[in-house]
């Protein structure tokens, strides 16, 4: 169960305002506030006060004029939180669980099962085409969601054996061949690591699995409300994450990880980046002002390159804020001497158990997503023709179209 008082950063967080507004509510008798009972210079904030506000504002938002009645302005779930500085998996402590579970194990939490999806599954035929990981995963995925049956309508049970096929069949094209065994033992076998090397992939794998409701996350949401296949769903979610502000974070973090490398000056790197009004790519995270939890558990798991660990110095004592998972996922592909899209692949069959999971209860919760609208554009009408007859001015005279012609002795 959730703690009923937390701090201040993760108040903001939630409420996903500043901490000047957050005072204001407490000024305003809407969130209590004490005294942290361990640290009379901190302040805690009722969990219960927060939750009852934003019920409030979905409510007070649906109530104005240019809100749909079933639009959603907030997404409800039980998966996956943020809280006290990490994330949480169905309550519990997500790096505390990436200590030993796989991440089949994860999705059997995530997704809720009372029994095993993946037991005695059978691979499909490979379906996937393409020269790298990422082109047999989009490949793979819209063939299913092309042939799959609809979600709709259909039981739990068989859609979470769905979802299991799902996921070993993105499995199989991203690694380039049917294998048997766990996941990370398969990518360790496709990348030809053993020993404590394989038991990285597995924790990297578990702790990329869900992190509460990125745009990827919400994409695979949207899909799943319309009734679309658990394929599709997951497809909706890898073409969103392949922005650059996503899932192509990886690639530029490999791309200053580069830079470093062939300058060998990585604080000169990352103020360059800064003075020219960049961010430094795998540094901070806005959920966790005290750093990134899921990143130290990798850090610690695996001793990173010399030169990988003095970037990661170099980028924090620049920036002030610590490296971040999109870091670590690049730190640990490129320590091992893996793939360049290793990262990727990493975060890609990690992050669609939660994808999935969120499809799942997207179905459960039996409605389609519908944000509001706010229209701001020009007002309705503005280019119709004048309903009265334009005028011209000739010497002090106004008349209208019509008179001038006929002064003119002919007609319009």
């Amino acid at each position: 169960m959730a703690a009923p008082w937390i701090t201040a950063d993760d108040a903001q967080v939630l409420l996903g305002v500043k901490i000047q507004t957050l005072q204001s509510y407490v000024e305003r008798g809407l969130i209590e506030r004490r005294e942290d009972p361990d640290d009379f210079r901190l302040m805690q904030y009722s969990l219960q006060d927060i939750h009852q506000l934003l019920r409030r504002k979905a409510v007070g938002a649906k109530a104005e004029g240019h809100a749909d009645e079933t639009a959603d302005p907030l997404v409800t779930s039980s998966i996956t939180t943020v809280l006290d500085g990490r994330p949480w998996y169905r309550g519990r402590d997500a790096v505390a669980w990436s200590d030993r579970a796989t991440l089949e194990d994860t999705a059997r939490l995530l997704w809720d099962c009372a029994e095993d999806p993946f037991l005695g599954l059978a691979p499909h035929p490979s379906t996937a085409v393409g020269s790298d990981a990422r082109a047999r995963a989009f490949s793979v995925l819209a063939y299913r969601a092309a042939t799959d049956t609809a979600s709709a309508g259909r039981s739990e049970k068989v859609l979470k054996r769905e979802a299991a096929s799902v996921l070993i069949d993105l499995v199989d094209a991203m690694c380039g061949a049917s294998r048997n065994g766990l996941i990370h033992e398969r990518l360790a076998k496709t990348w030809r690591l053993e020993g404590p090397r394989t038991d990285i992939l597995r924790r990297c794998l578990v702790l990329c699995a869900d992190h509460d409701l990125g745009p990827s996350t919400y994409a695979a949401r949207v899909a799943a409300s319309t009734g679309a296949s658990i394929a599709a769903c997951t497809l909706s979610s890898l073409s969103t994450l392949s922005g650059p502000l996503h899932g192509g974070m990886t690639l530029q973090v490999a791309a200053f990880v580069a830079e470093c490398r062939r300058t060998n000056d990585p604080r000169t790197a990352a103020a360059l980046r800064l003075s020219q009004g960049l961010e430094v790519p795998g540094f901070g995270q806005n959920q966790y002002p005290g750093g990134d939890p899921r990143a130290r558990a990798i850090a610690q798991a695996l001793s990173f390159a010399e030169d990988l660990r003095e970037i990661a110095h170099a980028g924090e004592s620049v920036t002030g804020v610590a490296p971040n998972l999109d870091f670590a996922l690049v730190a640990v592909t490129r320590t091992l001497g893996l793939p360049v899209d290793a990262a990727f692949t990493l975060f890609v069959i990690g992050r669609t158990v939660g994808w999935i999971a969120h499809a799942l209860e997207q179905r459960q919760a039996g409605k389609s997503l519908r944000p509001r609208t706010l229209y701001t554009g020009h007002r309705p009408g503005y280019l119709d023709p004048p309903k009265e007859d334009p005028v011209v001015t000739t010497d002090s005279k106004v008349i209208s179209l019509d008179e001038a012609a006929r002064a003119a002795g002919r007609s319009l």
